[in-house]
């Protein structure tokens, strides 16, 4: 199998290759990667994010722009980041306004977004919830919140490295974390923001953070 970089591996999943994660430190199975479910325009489900959405909107790894994309045609500025070119160029094809971004680069309005958005558990980015969500708060009006899905109650904070694999590719092992929402107090408290919401829908939780007073 030949190594490739994250990037280029994520994009041929979002192409329609089958793709799966696999954990390093070999806990659990391989995974289906749900590319589907990014790819599929936004359902009723996605209202448990997008109804709590205020105002000008950071949809962080937006991945092929689902959520950007409807953001919009409710009326919101919405700009979605992500690190895979192949995202950026799928959320810009179905309407939405994206850049090839890391969120820790200088972005785009800084410090005047309403919300951030980080959906389908893109509170793991990087592997270290609590830099990411004191990011998010940098990027935020003071009176701006973060909209999160979260894992559902009692699975804590975990933090693994992973690879994924597709076809005869395996990407660079990479940090990824899984927050469910009894961590998410903490987590926030360490980075001055305070959990005003806790909302589910179905098997979806997502929690809603805001400036601690």
């Amino acid at each position: 199998m030949t190594d490739a970089a994250f990037t280029q591996v994520f994009a041929r999943a979002l192409q329609g290759h089958p793709c799966h994660v696999v954990e390093v430190d070999g806990y659990g199975e391989p995974r289906s990667l749900p590319v589907a479910d990014w790819a599929r325009a936004a359902d009723e489900a996605d209202h448990l994010l997008l109804d709590r959405c205020e105002g000008a909107t950071l949809d962080i790894g937006c991945g092929p722009g689902r959520l950007s994309a409807r953001l919009a045609e409710l009326g919101h500025v919405v700009l979605g980041i992500d690190v895979v070119p192949e995202a950026v160029a799928q959320a810009i094809g179905r309407g939405a306004t994206a850049l090839r971004r890391n969120v820790f680069e200088s972005l785009p309005g800084e410090g005047r977004w309403r919300t951030a958005l980080l959906a389908d558990g893109n509170i793991g980015i990087g592997g270290d919830p609590a830099a990411l969500l004191g990011r998010a708060r940098e990027l935020l009006d003071p009176r701006g919140r973060v909209v999160a899905e979260v894992a559902p109650p009692g699975l804590g904070l975990r933090t693994t490295w992973a690879v994924l694999t597709c076809g005869d590719e395996r990407s660079r092992p990479f940090r990824w974390s899984v927050v469910g929402a009894d961590a998410v107090p903490g987590l926030a408290a360490g980075v001055g923001l305070r959990q005003t919401g806790l909302h589910r829908a179905g098997d979806r939780w997502c929690v809603v953070l805001e400036e601690a007073p």
